[in-house]
């Protein structure tokens, strides 16, 4: 298989990394790497560097993390750091590194019956949310997004289920931002996907700022040791890709209608 690959390598004028020449690579991400654009932008570079393909398989952080701990991808870039530390700990993934950050912010009609305009501390607005005068949707699928969410509800003293204002939606932040548009609602976003969508959605940016609503990345690599048919190789060259100078600088120059919306941080 391996001098098959080599050949077909050398015959498409391919660059050849030893090991891993013209083998794919699974990436398990969130929905918001692939909803902003991001992963459009980055992947082609990379792939046209060394000759591989990356196959994207887009989800919620936790289904992300679950599909690198049962060995159905080489590799994750997702967003729930005390999530991201229990997978290496539990010996599912080696090598975490910090890539990127932006934030989370609070997003909803521009009428704003919740009257969330202004407020500068996450909690105390969904303190307000939980007052119950306006429709919330929620991603509801275990993402570090959703994951964030249920924490700021926690230390608001609310338990949203089951309360006729609150949607637990089950699907992507592109799709939950759409929803909350056309129910006129509010959502917990990540910054960069809100920008993808914000002129689809016509949501404004209610509440930013509060350090509660930082939003880092990390990438990391499925533990061979646990999986030796995975393609560490292939997953440890993007890695290096990802956080060297070059992948950084074009974290960087993504942007969206103008605006940066990933935040480079690898090595900090």
């Amino acid at each position: 298989m391996k001098l098959i690959q080599l050949a077909a390598t050398l015959l498409l004028g391919l660059p050849i990394s030893p090991g891993w020449a013209a083998q794919d690579i699974r990436l398990a991400t969130t929905t918001s790497t692939d909803n902003s654009g991001l992963l459009k932008y980055l992947l082609p570079q990379f792939e046209a560097k060394h000759g591989a393909k990356v196959r994207v398989i887009a989800v919620g952080t936790g289904k992300a993390l679950k599909l690198g701990e049962n060995g159905d991808v080489d590799v994750v870039l997702v967003h729930a750091r005390p999530d991201e530390v229990r997978f290496v700990a539990a010996g599912h993934g080696v090598d975490r590194r910090d890539v990127m950050y932006n934030d989370f912010i609070l997003v909803g009609p521009k009428s704003d019956p919740a009257g969330l305009r202004g407020v500068t501390e996450v909690v105390a607005a969904f303190r307000r949310l939980g007052d119950g005068g306006a429709r919330f949707v929620s991603r509801g699928d275990d993402s570090g997004t959703d994951k964030m969410e249920k924490s700021y509800w926690k230390a608001a003293g609310v338990d949203p289920k089951g309360r006729p204002w609150f949607v637990s939606a089950g699907l992507g932040m592109g799709e939950v931002l759409t929803m909350a548009g056309e129910m006129q609602g509010y959502t917990l976003s990540d910054r960069a996907t809100y920008g993808a969508y914000r002129a689809k959605t016509g949501l404004e940016i209610l509440v930013q700022g509060d350090p509660r609503m930082f939003n880092p990345y990390g990438v990391i690599a499925v533990n061979p040791k646990k999986y030796p048919d995975i393609n560490y190789r292939g997953a440890m060259a993007f890695i290096d890709w990802l956080t060297s100078e070059e992948g950084q600088k074009l974290i960087a120059g993504f942007r969206v209608h103008g605006e940066q919306l990933f935040f480079p941080d690898a090595g900090k």
